[in-house]
């Protein structure tokens, strides 16, 4: 015996879960909100989803496919000062939108306490597998002769990453994009060219 289909669209209701999960972060989010949020009963959330911690990751694999799919594209630019600009001016266009603010990322499990450890865990290990990445591309522009002589890219990816957190902190704070992208310019005009 099969069950009754589907009578909702899986990714515009995991859409409505990712935002709720950004406003109010992991532990913040009770089943409740989300199912008043995405307009569906327990049963079906738990048959389309799985649990509250799968719906998260699920959640933040929207997440970097949709407002944060900058990260990605950011390595494909052709210079690691473009590389650099694009995740940064990425970084506040999604960091001061309506969902947030802030970053889904950042925020979303950053204090968790003992029962959500997996998902802190879960969060720590894709930002870390962001940071490898920007590490490596930088890498790829040192070696391209694109910094200037002492510079290593790995302090300087550490400085993109810890700048972005920054960034998404600054903007849950409520500063706003104007004032961000001043940061940003700041932050470019200090870039170590060859």
């Amino acid at each position: 015996m099969t069950g009754r289909p589907r009578t909702f669209d899986i990714e515009d209701r995991l859409e409505r879960a990712m935002r709720v999960f950004w406003r109010h972060g992991y532990e913040g989010t009770a089943l409740s909100d989300l199912t008043a949020a995405m307009g569906i009963n327990r049963p079906s959330l738990y048959a389309a989803y799985g649990n509250k911690e799968a719906l998260f990751r699920q959640c933040l694999d929207h997440y970097h496919r949709g407002p944060a799919r900058h990260v990605r594209e950011a390595l494909d630019e052709p210079t690691g000062r473009a590389v650099a600009e694009h995740l940064l001016r990425g970084t506040v266009a999604v960091v001061t939108r309506e969902e947030g603010p802030g970053c889904l990322l950042v925020h979303g499990a950053l204090a968790t306490g003992e029962g959500s450890a997996a998902v802190r865990a879960d969060t720590v290990a894709r930002r870390a597998g962001a940071r490898a990445a920007l590490c490596a591309r930088l890498e790829l522009a040192a070696e391209a002769g694109e910094f200037a002589p002492g510079t290593d890219p790995a302090v300087l990816a550490d400085y993109l990453t810890t700048l972005t957190h920054g960034l998404a902190v600054r903007a849950a704070d409520g500063t706003p994009a104007e004032q961000l992208d001043r940061l940003v310019d700041f932050a470019l005009s200090t870039w170590p060219s060859a």
